[in-house]
């Protein structure tokens, strides 16, 4: 007979669910459940006879605690006897799919805290929850504009836990960091996959490189401005040393001409003459001409 075990969800609520794994579960386990609408978190209350009997009497014949099906009613004919009636399949219970991960569990106590915070209306943002190995403390980080008084918050959740409880506030970009995600290039984030640190990203790391100084072409998913800003900023300041300055005017083959723009990956560059036409020639070429021609105007 596949095992039923009871688990109970918050707000005290309890259903029954087969275990069909010979992997033995114990009281107060965390399991992800099926459910008629996907999937939930509990944990388990009650195992062996104990859920059994409990089952028997709350889930009204079930077939797996042993329910009967009932009788016909009576008014046959006379001298007939009573017949009863062939029992209804009772409804296939719901399973339990797997033993919660640690993750499962962490994601349940966030959301926890996070229906806490809204009920003291406090004015900050529950980025994750994260229990010590000891289950002796509970950090919560969270992001937060102003200054936030939540020692009623402190207390409030010390007891919902039992254990000593740490707010700890952090920016945007260790929010990003330890959540993790994709940003506009396809890829995973830098800071959460490979960028040993987080070092401050100016604006002027983006003039330098050209780039459009739109916020939202420049910016990252934490809102701020992209990583990959910072440690790219010396490729390109060390590649455009190959390259004359943006302005300048040089002699060259057709005559003086000045530098409009520079590509440093096509390795080309844009220059006008001085009847205002246009072209584009390679950096190799450009220093051949200039060789040529004397050098600078």
């Amino acid at each position: 007979m596949t095992p039923i075990v009871e688990v109970r969800f918050k707000g005290n609520r309890k259903e029954y669910f087969t275990w069909p794994s010979e992997d033995a579960l114990a009281l107060h386990d965390a399991v992800i459940v099926e459910v008629e609408r996907g999937q939930d978190l509990g944990r388990v209350s009650a195992l062996g006879a104990v859920a059994t009997k409990k089952c028997g009497s709350a889930c009204q014949g079930c077939s797996l605690a042993g329910g009967e099906g009932r009788a016909a009613p009576a008014g046959g004919p006379p001298g007939s006897a009573a017949v009863a009636a062939p029992p209804s399949p009772p409804p296939a219970p719901h399973r339990i799919l797997r033993r919660a991960s640690p993750d499962d569990t962490a994601q349940a106590e966030r959301r926890k805290v996070m229906e806490r915070v809204q009920q003291h209306a406090l004015p900050m943002k529950v980025s994750d929850a994260e229990w010590q190995w000891d289950k002796k403390k509970l950090t919560v980080y969270f992001t937060a504009e102003q200054r936030v008084d939540f020692r009623a918050l402190v207390r409030d959740l010390a007891g919902l836990f039992h254990t000593r409880i740490e707010l700890r506030q952090i920016g945007a970009r260790d929010e990003a960091k330890r959540l993790d995600g994709v940003g506009r290039c396809g890829r995973q984030f830098c800071c959460s996959s490979w960028l040993p640190e987080l070092r401050p990203v100016s604006l002027a790391l983006a003039k330098d490189q050209h780039l459009s100084l739109n916020p939202s072409q420049i910016s990252g998913g934490c809102g701020r401005l992209l990583c990959c800003l910072r440690y790219e900023h010396d490729f390109y300041v060390q590649t455009r040393k190959r390259f004359p300055k943006e302005g300048k005017v040089l002699r060259t083959g057709v005559g003086s001409e000045q530098v409009l723009a520079v590509d440093i990956f096509r390795e080309t560059v844009t220059l006008r003459a001085e009847d205002g036409d246009t072209r584009v020639v390679s950096l190799e070429k450009l220093k051949d001409e200039i060789a040529r021609s004397g050098g600078d105007a």
